[in-house]
């Protein structure tokens, strides 16, 4: 039987564990809530851009555009986002799995994340360049992220990029998802679909000024601005979900693990008082 003054001293030491992770949870639901709505946010905007991008379609010729060129793939640039701190469950691990499919040989990376930098120097895996991961990203910080990945693109050092995150679907749930970015095939592939899921574009006559090419020049690069930095912000409503979810657990785990310590520390000590008891009575009877 364990000494009494051990369990109580890793009943203290439980207690003080839980709430450390009971405060985390709370924190972290706090800024779960603040980076879903961030994300949410923008959906009006990427809905509206991508109709404008679709009603380029009867106007220009999309080929004839350096961001949608297709070209035979022999470097592949992956931006792989991860978190910049760790108890966040597996999101990590699942995110770092997805990574390793990827071919050394012809696969650079760029990394957001301390996370996933530390990951890919002890793999031994090639990095163009990382970036940090901000509590509050904005957009202007994101756009060097986007910016860096198109010069690569468009002076041949890589002929495809693809984005590595972890998709938000709920609070419980948050899968790793591998998406191109890099080049831009067609436009029913461009921004994001309706309710229905259907690819729509605006009503009626456009007329596009100065003239459709110019617009298309720069609504696609801002689109992958765009796009990237709502990848950032899902990004970061996965990390905090995972991180209040996995706190939560803990917690739950550390009161769990109270109560059978204060059963086992119960037990002991009525096994040491009925000890007591009998070595008094065995005393009286030796003396009587």
């Amino acid at each position: 039987m364990a000494n009494l003054r051990d369990i109580r001293r890793r009943i203290k030491s439980v207690k003080n564990t839980a709430q450390i992770t009971k405060a985390m949870q709370m924190v972290a639901a706090s800024k779960m809530r603040k980076a879903q709505q961030a994300a949410i946010n923008g959906r009006d905007y990427a809905q509206l851009m991508n109709r404008v991008i679709v009603s380029l379609r009867d106007t220009v010729d999309p080929t004839t555009h350096p961001l949608l060129a297709r070209r035979e793939v022999k470097h592949e640039l992956v931006l792989l986002f991860s978190t910049d701190k760790g108890l966040c469950g597996g999101l990590n691990t699942n995110l770092f799995r997805e990574a390793m499919e990827f071919n050394p040989e012809t696969t650079s990376f760029v990394s957001v994340g301390r996370k996933g930098t530390q990951f890919l120097a002890r793999m031994n895996r090639k990095m163009l360049a990382d970036f940090p991961l901000r509590d509050h990203p904005n957009f202007l910080e994101t756009k060097s992220i986007s910016k860096f990945c198109m010069e690569k693109f468009l002076d041949g050092t890589v002929d495809k990029v693809t984005v590595l995150f972890p998709m938000f679907v709920n609070t419980l749930s948050q899968v790793p998802k591998a998406m191109p970015l890099l080049p831009l095939t067609s436009f029913e592939e461009i921004g994001l679909t309706n309710e229905y899921g259907e690819v729509t574009s605006l009503e009626g006559g456009i007329l596009f000024e100065p003239a459709a090419e110019s617009v298309l020049d720069a609504i696609l690069p801002a689109y992958i601005h765009f796009g990237v930095y709502q990848t950032l912000l899902g990004t970061r409503a996965s990390e905090q979900s995972a991180r209040m979810v996995a706190m939560k657990s803990a917690t739950d785990n550390a009161r769990n693990l109270v109560k059978d310590l204060t059963l086992e520390y119960n037990k002991a000590r009525q096994a040491s008082i009925t000890n007591e008891i009998l070595e008094i009575s065995t005393a009286q009877l030796a003396l009587g």
